[in-house]
């Protein structure tokens, strides 16, 4: 039985929680989200607390009982405080700027990189290497980051590219030479 299913998740102060058969729906600051959640598990609100149980003892319901509860939980943080993931940009030349709304990249290739942000995110940049990538949706937030790192990864010889916050690269010694 799942320990992260059975915690109630606590509704914040200015957010607006709504349960509309299994469509959960979270109204707070920075938007709106909905959760579908799956039949196999009941939600109900009860003392300002969001409460998740599982409808049947099957295994499809375990699986799912800590998931949905993650799931819920991350969209009521998401439009009280919402989500960001920061990147780096290493190398010489490598840069980044906005154009707009658009992040405009500079990654070595012979045309820019332009990365049209979807709709509820928002992108900065600082410094011209350090990009911030944030939202309401949790998912959406690393799918953006992990596109934008896409078009540059970290390469293990001298470590160029675009790579997440604090992330480690294993760095290769490369070629020996004759002795």
């Amino acid at each position: 039985m799942s320990r992260i299913g059975k915690k109630p998740i606590d509704i914040p102060q200015g957010v607006e929680v709504k349960v509309d058969g299994q469509l959960v729906t979270a109204k707070g600051p920075l938007g709106e989200e909905s959760v579908n959640v799956r039949p196999e598990i009941a939600v109900k609100i009860e003392n300002n607390q969001v409460i998740l149980t599982k409808n049947s003892d099957s295994r499809e319901a375990d699986a799912l009982y800590g998931l949905s509860r993650t799931l819920v939980a991350n969209a009521v943080h998401g439009v009280k405080e919402g989500f960001e993931k920061k990147l780096e940009i290493q190398g010489v030349g490598y840069r980044a700027n906005m154009e707009g709304k658009n992040l405009n990249l500079a990654l070595g290739y012979s045309h820019p990189v332009i990365v049209e942000p979807p709709a509820g995110i928002t992108i900065s940049v600082e410094a011209n290497t350090k990009i911030t990538v944030k939202g309401a949706n949790k998912q959406t937030v690393g799918d953006v980051a992990a596109f934008i790192r896409s078009k540059r990864p970290p390469e293990v010889y001298k470590g160029k590219g675009v790579r997440y916050e604090g992330e480690y690269i294993r760095r290769k010694a490369g070629k020996a030479g004759k002795k």
